[in-house]
C-alpha cells in the first residue's frame, strides 16, 4: 500500500521556502520581549492575591513558562519554537488562571541567558492554567512525514518514520501544569505538593548551580518509607525533617548523574529511545537556549499522540498479530501480592523488583486488583504513612471513585486491540490473564512503544531492550 502523502513532496519544499521568508520578515518586525512581573490574581503561599503588576512580590522577573498555543495551522514547528524562545522571559498569554506558590525570600536577578526561576526555598513554584490537551491539526502533523517519490520503505516501520519526523515540541499541550521544586525544600512538603497538584513527578532546581539536577518522583517517596520505616509508634524523621538536597546526598552517595532530558526540537523517536534506554518513565523537555523546563514527556503521552494519527497512516501487518505471536510483554517472574499483604511488604517488592505495579491475586489465583506506585502517594494525601503494617486492601479502600478496576487482556488479542484499550483506559499497563483470570504476564507502555517504534513487528535487531 502506497502512502497517500508522497505526491505533496514538491509542494512541501515550496511551502518550506515561503515559511522561511515569512519567519525572516517576522524576526525583523518583532519588538523585543519585555520581562514580565507577577500577573494580577496570582495566588501566593499564604493564600492571598498578589499585588498589581507594578509591585512584584518576589523579584522583578519571575519565571513564567511560555506554553502558548500554536499560531495558525500553517505555522511550522520551527516558527513556533523560535517564537517561544524569543518570548521565554515574557509573561505568558492570558489563556487561563495562573497559580503560584511563592517564596518569602528574595533572589538577585539573573541574566537572560539563564532560567529565571523564582526562589523556591520554603515552597514549590508552579505554573498552571486550565489543563487540557491540544495536539494541532491532523493534516498538519502528517504533512511533516517526509517521503520522497522514490521511497520504497515497507509500511512496517511507518510509526518509526512518523516519530522521527515530529519534534517533542509537538507533544507539548497548549495549556499544562508544571511543578518545580528547589532542592532546599523539605521532602515532606514536596510530596504534599505533588498530591495537591495532582502530578507524579517534578524537576529539581538547584539554586547554587542555577540548573536542573534531577527529578523527585513517587519512587523517592517509596524508597524513603522502605528505608526508614520502623513501626507505627516511631515517626519517620527523615521524611519529616530532611530537605531534598539532604535526601539526595544520602541516597545517591556521590553517584550523582546528570539529569536525563531532551530538547524541544529533538525528534519524538529520540524521546522514546531515551525513555526506554535509560529505563525511566518521565523525560523533562528543557529549552537549551533559556534553560527553562517546558514539559515532562511520558510513555502515555507519546502513545496517545501516535494513536491520534494511526487511522490516517497505512496499518502495518503486525498490528493484526496477537501478543502471543509477537512475544510482547513480560511472562516470567511476575511479582504479585495478596489482599492481606502489608503495605511495607509491597513497598519492599517495589524497591527490590523495580516494578511499577503489583497485581493483587486472591487465594484462587485470580487477579482481583492492582497496587501501583501511584497508589502509594495516597499515604501522603491521607497522612497515614506512619502505619505501613495495614494491608493493601485497607489502603485501597480510599482509592479514587474513578478507578474502573484492573485493565486486563489475553495473549490471543491483537496488538491493535491492546493499543486501543490501553490508550482509552489511560493506564500504564495491562495484566495478561488466562480464561480463569489467572495472571500470565504484564504488558506495559514501554513494551508497546518498543514494539511499535524501536523494533517494528518484533524484529530481532532491537536497539534497546525493554524495561
Amino acid at each position: 500500500m502506497s502512502f497517500p502523502l508522497k505526491r505533496f513532496g514538491s509542494f512541501r519544499r515550496s511551502k518550506k521556502r515561503n515559511k522561511e521568508e515569512q519567519l525572516s520578515r517576522r524576526r525583523q518586525s518583532e519588538p523585543p520581549s519585555i520581562s514580565g512581573t507577577v500577573p494580577p490574581g496570582v495566588i501566593n503561599a499564604s493564600g492571598g492575591v498578589s499585588s498589581p503588576p507594578g509591585t512584584p512580590t518576589q523579584s522583578s522577573s519571575p519565571l513564567m513558562f511560555s506554553l502558548e498555543a500554536p499560531s495558525s495551522s500553517s505555522s511550522s514547528a520551527a516558527e513556533r519554537l523560535e517564537e517561544r524562545r524569543s518570548r521565554s522571559l515574557s509573561s505568558p498569554p492570558e489563556t487561563g488562571q495562573h497559580f503560584s506558590l511563592s517564596s518569602s525570600s528574595s533572589k538577585p536577578p539573573l541574566s537572560t541567558s539563564t532560567p529565571t526561576y523564582s526562589p523556591l526555598s520554603p515552597a514549590p513554584y508552579m505554573y498552571s492554567s486550565a489543563s487540557h490537551l491540544v495536539y494541532g491539526v491532523a493534516a498538519g502533523m502528517l504533512e511533516k512525514l517526509e517521503l520522497s517519490d522514490e521511497a520504497s520503505e515497507p509500511d512496517c516501520d511507518i510509526y518509526t518514520r512518523f516519530m522521527k519526523s515530529h519534534q517533542c515540541y509537538d507533544l507539548i499541550p497548549t495549556s499544562s501544569k508544571l511543578v518545580v521544586f528547589d532542592t532546599t525544600l523539605q521532602v515532606k512538603k514536596a510530596f504534599f505538593a505533588l498530591v495537591a497538584n495532582g502530578v507524579r513527578a517534578a524537576p529539581l532546581w538547584e539554586t547554587k548551580k542555577q540548573s536542573f539536577v534531577g527529578m523527585l518522583t513517587i519512587t523517592d517517596f517509596i524508597i524513603i518509607l522502605h528505608r526508614y520505616y520502623k513501626s507505627p509508634l516511631v515517626q519517620i524523621y527523615e521524611l519529616e525533617e530532611h530537605k531534598i538536597e539532604t535526601w539526595r546526598e544520602l541516597y545517591l552517595q556521590e553517584t550523582f548523574k546528570p539529569l536525563v532530558n531532551i530538547s524541544p526540537d529533538a525528534s519524538i523517536y529520540d524521546a522514546v529511545y531515551s525513555l526506554i534506554k535509560n529505563k525511566i518513565h518521565r523525560l523533562p523537555v528543557i529549552d537549551p537556549v533559556t534553560g527553562n523546563a517546558l514539559y515532562i514527556l511520558t510513555h502515555k503521552r507519546i502513545l496517545k499522540f501516535l494513536q491520534l494519527f494511526v487511522c490516517e497512516m497505512p496499518k502495518p501487518a503486525f498490528m493484526k498479530l496477537t501478543l502471543g505471536e509477537l512475544g510482547i510483554g513480560t511472562y516470567s517472574n511476575i511479582a504479585f501480592i495478596h489482599p492481606d499483604t502489608p503495605i511495607i511488604k509491597a513497598l519492599s517488592i517495589f524497591v527490590e523488583k523495580r516494578v511499577s505495579a503489583l497485581p493483587v491475586v486472591d487465594v484462587n489465583g485470580r487477579v482481583v486488583d492492582i497496587y501501583s506506585k501511584f497508589d502509594v502517594i495516597n499515604l501522603a494525601a491521607e497522612k497515614t504513612y506512619n502505619n505501613l503494617d495495614v494491608s493493601v486492601t485497607q489502603a485501597l479502600q480510599h482509592r479514587s471513585q474513578y478507578f474502573e478496576g484492573v485493565m486486563k487482556c489475553n495473549r490471543h488479542e491483537t496488538l491493535e486491540t491492546i493499543v486501543t484499550r490501553i490508550v482509552k483506559a489511560e493506564v500504564h499497563r495491562l495484566v495478561v490473564v488466562d480464561s480463569n483470570s489467572s495472571i500470565e504476564g504484564i504488558v506495559s507502555l514501554s513494551d508497546i512503544l518498543q514494539a511499535l517504534v524501536l523494533a517494528p513487528a518484533g524484529g530481532s535487531n532491537k536497539e534497546v531492550s525493554a524495561d
